[in-house]
């Protein structure tokens, strides 16, 4: 735990640079639930595989566009000729691996609406009935068995370069589960986690007030 000159109380890896810090202050563990914005999480964290996520964040816009934003169904089509394109673009990850792999899970996603469930939905069914409570940072756990379940699961679906530890990132900073410490401004976020990792009561529900 690291207290920024603010006082606000944030994970350690978010007080190393303004970058992280606004990541974290605004976006890190909010829900997304569209496909293009799961699909976008889900490759990030796969070329985050081995580096740090600041040198993702600073190329995202490059990403984005050298990923047609995301959107599944233009990735999906890229051919040969764009992956050697992409292997030449500066801007990214150079990686074939990854990004092979982003066009496989593009095409993997396709697939899953097929099946009757889109991505985010698929993503979003792993949620626990618990989410954490650390104090610290050595408390954060960095997997967890439905992130092992998830992973597998989407291995079933044609998925790749996915492992327990990618999808637990996956969920952590798309809202599934709050990692968040509970003396963090940002803990409870999502509105969907108490500080002690029950579930919130949905609006309307006998455990709001008016």
């Amino acid at each position: 735990m690291e207290l920024h000159d603010d006082t606000r109380v944030r994970a350690a890896w978010a007080n190393t640079d303004p970058l992280l810090r606004g990541y974290y202050d605004t976006e890190w563990g909010m829900p997304v639930r569209d496909e293009t914005g799961v699909f976008e999480r889900l490759t990030l964290e796969a070329f985050q595989a081995g580096l740090s996520w600041l040198t993702i964040l600073r190329r995202r816009e490059a990403f984005r566009e050298a990923f047609a934003g995301f959107e599944v169904n233009r990735v999906a089509d890229f051919d040969d000729t764009r992956v050697e394109a992409l292997m030449a673009d500066t801007g990214i990850i150079r990686n074939r691996r990854k990004i092979e792999a982003a066009v496989t899970n593009a095409r993997a996603a396709q697939q899953l609406r097929a099946s009757g469930a889109g991505l985010a939905e698929f993503v979003w069914s792993f949620q626990p009935e618990r989410s954490p409570a650390p104090e610290t940072d050595a408390e954060v756990p960095s997997t967890a068995p439905e992130a092992a379940e998830l992973a597998r699961a989407l291995k079933r679906h044609g998925f790749s370069f996915v492992g327990p530890t990618m999808a637990y990132a996956l969920m952590t900073a798309i809202g599934i589960v709050d990692v968040h410490l509970v003396t963090s401004h940002r803990r409870g976020c999502s509105g969907l986690w108490l500080a002690d990792g029950s579930r919130a009561p949905a609006a309307g529900t006998a455990g709001s007030q008016r």
